[in-house]
């Protein structure tokens, strides 16, 4: 997703950091391993689903379901990692089955539509291209954040806001923009249309995570995290399953398996290797909420969207056009903006905390 893993990442801030849990080189190896793990996994699973089209794939309910599928992985670290005593805590009334039960299956069926957007946006679109229109997902986050989440605007994530809508509109607008081979031109505005609406539904999805961690859950702890993600994505794989049999693709499947390029056993490993590089992403995007925060873990997806252009021109050629290269900077521009706002908010937080004192020009004021 551009992010377009399944949506995952909520927008808040952790109940508890675990600074005092790890020595300071661990905690700095532990956050470093979790955005190699986030960048690569997002990056080559997007790659993946291009590879799956362009060899003979056409199955998008296949290729959405295989973006949550593998979400069994995320058993292993819930149960391997041990809950803290804050998450053992009973001082609060823990919410009803039925509405935990009824929140994961719309958060699970949004996903899944999410997905199925993805999936026909990358159809119809080059890797780079919807690489890049996926960066207007940290403009429409800032602007669901403010109505739901009581986020307030600043400078620099108008600035983020204005700019990632620019480099959008600019893709939109591109005359010269290539498509993949066999698709045709109008179809461009179809993926285009798509990738942009599953920017705006993730976005939202973020927003109502936060909303459902702050007023239902109350707490965003590591198990809890992973819960979520784990039951969210149990609903949108039944009903991905659900669509793939509806539509009646599941009965091109084989003929699919048969006729892909580079030969059968190439098909199933595209299929898998795309599920687990979905999982890898998950698992740096729960490491980093752990360890740092929700919003930092959702602004550091956004870099792979330097890096999957890059690696689509040289796995598939795409092309790289003046227009291409002027959105991927004001990309990465307003990427920085956003980065650097949740810098001041979270250093302000800190010293809110103790963490980090004052300088003394401000604390003799």
């Amino acid at each position: 997703m551009t992010d377009n893993e399944e949506p995952m990442i909520i927008r808040g801030k952790i109940s508890e950091l675990p600074f005092n849990k790890y020595k300071r080189w661990q905690w700095w190896f532990l956050v470093a391993l979790s955005i190699f793990f986030l960048i690569v996994g997002q990056s080559a699973a997007v790659i993946l689903g291009r590879f799956y089209y362009d060899q003979g794939g056409n199955s998008t309910w296949m290729a959405t379901l295989v973006q949550t599928i593998a979400f069994p992985v995320l058993l292993i670290p819930f149960f391997a990692i041990p809950s803290s005593p804050s998450e053992a805590s009973t001082s609060y009334v823990p919410p009803s089955i039925k509405v935990i039960a009824a929140i994961y299956f719309v958060l699970g069926i949004m996903i899944a539509a999410d997905n199925m957007m993805y999936s026909q946006g990358l159809l119809y679109l080059s890797a780079s291209t919807y690489a890049l229109i996926c960066a207007s997902q940290l403009a429409f986050n800032a602007v669901f954040s403010y109505f739901l989440n009581s986020q307030k605007f600043t400078a620099l994530i108008v600035n983020s806001t204005v700019v990632l809508t620019l480099s959008s509109s600019l893709l939109a607008v591109n005359e010269d923009s290539d498509t993949p081979s066999g698709v045709p031109k109008g179809k461009y505005v179809v993926g285009f249309l798509c990738t942009l609406g599953a920017s705006a539904l993730y976005s939202l999805l973020l927003s109502l995570m936060q909303l459902t961690f702050e007023k239902v859950l109350k707490k965003e702890t590591f198990s809890v995290v992973l819960e979520m993600q784990i039951y969210t994505s149990l609903v949108a794989t039944c009903a991905s399953t659900i669509g793939l049999f509806a539509s009646g693709e599941w009965h091109s499947l084989h003929g699919e398996m048969k006729g892909f390029q580079k030969g059968e056993l190439a098909y199933v490993m595209t299929l898998v290797w795309t599920a687990i590089a979905w999982q890898v992403c998950s698992v740096g995007v729960v490491g980093l909420i752990f360890l740092v925060s929700s919003l930092y873990s959702n602004v550091i997806s956004t870099v792979s969207l330097a890096i999957t252009p890059i690696a689509a021109v040289i796995v598939f050629h795409d092309k790289m056009n003046g227009v291409k290269i002027i959105s991927m900077l004001m990309a990465l521009w307003g990427f920085a903006s956003y980065i650097y706002q949740n810098y001041l908010d979270d250093l302000k937080a800190r010293r809110a905390r103790g963490v980090v004192p004052k300088p003394r020009d401000e604390s003799s004021c």
